[in-house]
This record gives structure tokens, sequence and C-alpha cells, in this order.
């Protein structure tokens, strides 16, 4: 078997919290859609989540049950904490077939178990969890009363543990060293997918002691123009002697992901430029000098706004969010954030990525920091040169 991210005592601490929050919350049984919660609550890993895939917990058992495709119920075995029978693939002439679905076996598995009356919370705003996904597993089961569960699961992850947090930290290790190849290899000439290459390669195995995991976003380099929109991807384009380069990256360990926003200028800045870049970091240091367990985050967002106002800019989109577990495409948990209008209060072990992204017209500079609450303040789990790096 692989070896568990952590204790068995862990997961089932986790449990029983999931379980207390159900009992609240009028519900017998848990239908876990989203994949980084059903991670949080079982250890399953693998790259199997295009086909459907649950996890049950039910109010009253120990042990989750984790339902997916026959052939991946193998590597259930290998990482799942469970006992083997907790582990089940459906059948293969269930996948992508158009006369039958999974959830049609899922469901008829949860009727066979005597839970088909039951109150049953479900995950509804999972990326892999489809509307034909969810219109199946209903009709299989017309005796139970379907509940909205979203978010259920995510905010009990928002709190993170002393071993959670160890795997924080090292995910911002791999993202200080992909932000060091970064640093090293873009230059004017260079291509971008090269560059990402080497990310990429200092994402993974950029540290002696432990392994990278693929990231929940691909490496981000907005060069020259590009560096207005903040989603856009990589290309074959090369850099120029003059632009500016923004760049969001991260690493992950054991799935656990800090985010790294750095900026880069190639060759002369503008007046502009320079100052926007001054207010930007100005703000982020009364992010950092304003965190803290107890304050909300419309209020940390508060601090961002009233530097930037002095400097004549406005930014209309949130600054930061909680983070933790991520897979694909997402690494955003979905509860906290830090805007205006979130009443969130955060607590000490909240991990939130602050990120301070400017879009103007032509250009955009980003910096940002996986930030760790505490009672006594915040500290940035990631440590790298947070000024533009001249080039």
């Amino acid at each position: 078997m692989i070896p568990l991210p952590f204790a068995k005592a862990e997961y089932q601490q986790r449990l029983q919290r999931v379980r207390q929050r159900m009992a609240e919350r009028g519900m017998d049984l848990l239908v876990v859609t989203d994949v980084a919660n059903q991670h949080y609550l079982t250890a399953y890993d693998g790259w199997s989540f295009y086909t459907p895939q649950v996890v049950l917990v039910p109010v009253e058992s120990e042990q989750p049950y984790w339902i997916g495709r026959a052939m991946d119920a193998a590597g259930g075995k290998l990482t799942a904490w469970m006992d083997s029978s907790h582990v089940l693939g459906f059948p293969e002439d269930h996948v992508q077939q158009l006369d039958r679905h999974p959830m049609d076996w899922i469901a008829g598995w949860i009727r066979d178990k005597g839970w088909g009356r039951r109150r049953i919370g479900v995950e509804l705003e999972s990326y892999f969890y489809s509307p034909k996904a969810h219109a199946r597993l209903t009709a299989g089961l017309p005796d139970a009363t379907i509940l909205d569960a979203d978010l259920l699961v995510s905010w009990l992850r928002a709190k993170k543990s002393p071993s959670e947090i160890e795997y924080m930290r090292r995910g911002a290790r791999l993202a200080e060293a992909a932000m060091r190849a970064a640093y090293e290899t873009i230059a004017p000439g260079v291509r971008e997918c090269d560059a990402v290459a080497k990310i990429y390669a200092a994402e993974t195995g950029g540290h002696p002691d432990f392994a990278g995991d693929v990231t929940a976003l691909p490496p981000t380099i907005l060069a020259g123009e590009n560096s207005s929109a903040p989603h856009i991807l990589w290309g074959s384009r090369r850099f120029e002697a003059t632009e500016t380069v923004a760049l969001e990256l991260a690493g992950a360990c054991r799935h656990y992901t800090a985010g790294l926003a750095r900026t880069m200028q190639l060759g002369k800045p503008t007046p502009k430029f320079l100052d926007t870049a001054k207010a930007v970091l100005e703000g982020m240091q009364a992010v950092v000098d304003f965190t803290r367990a107890g304050v909300t985050g419309e209020q940390v967002e508060a601090a961002w706004r009233a530097v930037i106002a002095r400097y004549g800019l406005k930014k209309e989109s949130r600054i930061g969010y909680a983070i933790g577990i991520a897979y694909p495409p997402d690494w955003g948990e979905h509860t906290i954030s830090l805007r205006q209008g979130d009443k969130s209060v955060l607590e000490a072990g909240n991990t939130v990525h602050c990120i301070l992204g400017m879009w103007m017209d032509g250009w955009g500079m980003e910096v940002s920091e996986t930030i760790l609450v505490t009672d006594r303040g915040c500290e940035c789990l990631t440590n790298f040169p947070r000024d533009v790096f001249f080039k």
C-alpha cells in the first residue's frame, strides 16, 4: 500500500466532525462528489474522476465508502485508509454508455443497503458532478429526500491541523523552487513553453526530500499585452526585450497547495508600472500586518483597498480565498473569500492565498502570498522576495 498522508485517527476525527454536521442538518447519508473532499475523507488518490466517483458517508458508520470505476477500485485499496470492503467499483459496462449510467448502479447499491428512504445530502456544486449524474441518482432514489450539502465538508477543511500545515509548508518550498526556475529561465528570446517546462520540473522535483504533485492549475505566465488578462495560457511566443511578465505558480505536496505570484520586468519599466507596483506591494504589506484570527474576510480586503485608494487605483474582484487540498481544475476551497461583503471570521489554522493582481490597459502585474492565520497574526508560508524582479 502507498503510505497514508495522515494517521487513520486523523481521518476518523474528520469523519466524526462531518457526521456531527450531518446530524445538525438532518442528513442520514452524505454523497461527496467534490474530488478534494473525497481525498480529505478517504486518502483515495488517482486520476479517475473523469468518470463518476463518489464517497458515501452514512451517519452511523465509522468508515465511508468509496465508489468509482471498477478498474480504479484497485487504486482505492492501495491509497484509501478504509477496509477493502469499503472500496467498491461499478461495472465497466456502465462507463460512458447511452442506456445506463454509473449513478444507476450507485443508486441501486444505496437501495440494497436499505438507505433508499433516507434524507440524503448531495454536494451539488462540484466540478465533476454533472446534471445528468444528479438526474440519474435522484431517479434511482425516488423515496429519498435529497438535500443540498454543498460546502458541508469544505468548511470543515478550512481549519488545518498541524500535520496538514506541514504539507502546506512543503508545497510552499516547491512553489519557491518553481519561481526561482522562472526567474532563471525567462529572458528576451526565450519561448514561453520552454519556461513552463522548467517551471513544471521544479514544481514536481524541486525538493530532494519530497515529491511535488500536479498542481490543480497550470503555471500562468502572462507576458506583454497578455499580462492584462489573468487566465490565458502560454504558447510558443518569445519574451520581448521590454515587457512585464506576471507569474502565478504553485507547489503541491500530497495535494496540499501553496500559491505564489510575482512579477518580472524585462527591460526598462514605465513610470505607471513603477507607481502601480509600489501601491500593490504596500497593499500586500497592509494585508499581512492586518490579518489575524478574529477578523473577517471583508476587513482584510478593506485594509488593501484603503492603500490602493491613496494611489487612485481600484480593484473590483476579490483578493484572496481559502486554499488547501487541490485537484484540477481549481485550488480554491470555495469557502473564505477576501472581498467586500464576506463576513467569514478567520480562525487560527485557516490558510488563504492572497493574490493582488492589477489588470491594466495592455499590461498587468501581480503578487501573492499563501498565508497561515494564527492567534498572534499571520505567517507567510511562501518565503520569496516580494519586490518586482528586474532582468
